[in-house]
């Protein structure tokens, strides 16, 4: 029954709770998805089928002894290919790693586990999770176009339904940008709530690992059995995990919006994802939220301070392979890596050192604004064609479309604050347009509540690409 694979999490979870619907019934119903789908989208790299049904059947016979468990039980979910499964390949989309098999799971792969989901398969990521090179995966609302990156595969599949969740990761949007993109919903985390451990590096600094999934609920489910202190992780923040869930229907009455509109709305922004936009803050203040204008000359260097520390970082890791098995890269990310070994020392110091200017601004913006989150377009356009991805936008821009993409992402992952993607429509030609919505750190209830509310009022989430097939 396919229909099953239109379930949220949540309700997949009740249902298994109530004994109305199997463990085995839901995976068997996302294998025929991606059986169906995948020849076209191509969001999966390894698909684990005997073994998610050897899950389901452990996770039933569980529930029929009348054992308790969460809500993510027996829900089929995907993992980024970046991420280790011991026992299963991970290859991070690059033919350095093919082959590789990790003998221990990545921290956040082990907490799913633990929490009952069934690992259903490794979705495709651009090598490495760089973002330069062109994977197999194609987005879903157009087939000829762009899917998002890096975590392109979890996107997809959770768009297309043949994940009922998904894992990404994100160093410069690489969650959110896909979320936007597909119709669906990305989250990354604030940095250090969620282990890296085990989980393939770009640049350590800025690397998040988060849920991408159909609905904001759903989100906070995932976020709630991955977040926490892992000591393996230097960058992992020892601080208390709270329901991520409680305060999702409390609304947004009262909350106070900061609106950044020169950089966020103006700048580059087309003009269906500003009218959604626009839309978005006109539904808050009639909720009764507070909007607030604020003004952050430092986004202007947002793009420098990233690309430098970024591109360091990465050819940092890469330096070994770089020299003995180059021509094992594909040839874009060799280029980029190439280039970070160029970066001085003395720039990426500087860079660090303009960071902490970022975000101590960041912070006192929200400070002296009292603001509980800040609202942007996810990305200034919607996706377009993969021909067109490294062409100017315009005569009179020198943007190219995959330029514009972290246009407006990169600040987050500079500040490490958490920053939401949720959709809020579509273009004339029936391409998803998302908003992002930035909290302070640690402050993920805020923005579920915050997306929750626009969520119900709309339910984007209930429309899904109609492929072809």
């Amino acid at each position: 029954m396919n229909e099953l694979t239109e379930l949220t999490i949540r309700e997949a979870s009740e249902l298994l709770a109530k004994r109305s619907v199997s463990s085995v019934e839901l995976v068997e119903a996302t294998l025929r998805k991606i059986e169906e789908t995948d020849p076209f989208v191509h969001a999966y790299e390894n698909v684990f089928a005997d073994d998610a049904l050897k899950a389901a059947h452990q996770a039933d016979s569980e529930l029929s002894q009348g054992h308790q468990h969460g809500p993510l039980f027996g829900i089929p979910l995907g993992v980024k290919d970046n991420m280790y499964t011991k026992n299963f390949p991970t290859e991070g989309g690059s033919r350095i790693l093919a082959g590789f098999i990790p003998n221990y799971d990545a921290t956040v792969v082990r907490k799913l586990k633990k929490a009952g989901a069934i690992l259903i398969g490794k979705t495709v990521c651009h090598e490495f999770a760089y973002g330069v090179n062109e994977p197999p995966t194609r987005n879903p609302w157009n087939l000829a176009c762009y899917p998002g990156g890096s975590s392109a595969g979890s996107g997809v599949a959770v768009s297309v339904r043949s994940a009922y969740g998904a894992l990404g990761s994100d160093t410069g949007g690489s969650i959110r940008i896909p979320a936007s993109m597909n119709g669906i919903v990305g989250l990354k985390p604030t940095y250090g709530l969620v282990s890296c451990y085990g989980v393939l590096p770009l640049a350590w600094s800025l690397d998040h690992v988060g849920p991408i999934t159909r609905t904001v609920e759903d989100c906070a489910l995932i976020l709630q059995a991955i977040a926490g202190y892992d000591p393996n992780d230097p960058g992992s923040i020892d601080i208390s995990v709270p329901d991520y869930s409680a305060n999702l229907k409390s609304g947004s009455k009262g909350l106070r919006i900061g609106l950044e509109r020169d950089y966020f709305l103006y700048k580059g922004v087309t003009e269906d994802v500003k009218i959604a936009v626009e839309s978005v803050i006109k539904d808050y203040e009639h909720q009764g939220a507070v909007i607030v204008d604020v003004e952050i000359p430092e986004l202007d260097i947002s793009t420098e301070i990233l690309s430098t520390i970024m591109s360091s970082e990465a050819s940092t890791y890469h330096r070994a392979n770089l020299r003995e098995r180059s021509d094992d890269y594909d040839p874009a990310t060799r280029i980029m890596l190439e280039i970070g070994e160029l970066i001085p020392a003395t720039h990426y110091l500087t860079a660090q050192r303009a960071r902490t200017r970022f975000r101590n601004t960041f912070a006192n913006t929200f400070q002296s604004h009292k603001l509980d989150a800040m609202l942007w377009p996810t990305i200034p356009l919607t996706t377009v064609p993969l021909d067109d991805l490294y062409n100017f936008r315009h005569k009179d821009e020198e943007e190219t479309p995959m330029q514009a993409y972290v246009h407006h992402t990169f600040s987050a992952n500079i500040t490490g604050q958490p920053a939401l993607s949720v959709p809020c429509g579509f273009s004339e030609d029936g391409l998803p347009i998302g908003f992002q919505l930035l909290g302070q750190p640690f402050a993920e209830t805020t923005l579920f509540r915050l997306a929750y509310a626009y969520e119900q009022a709309h339910s984007w989430y209930a429309f899904k690409p109609m492929l072809s097939i």
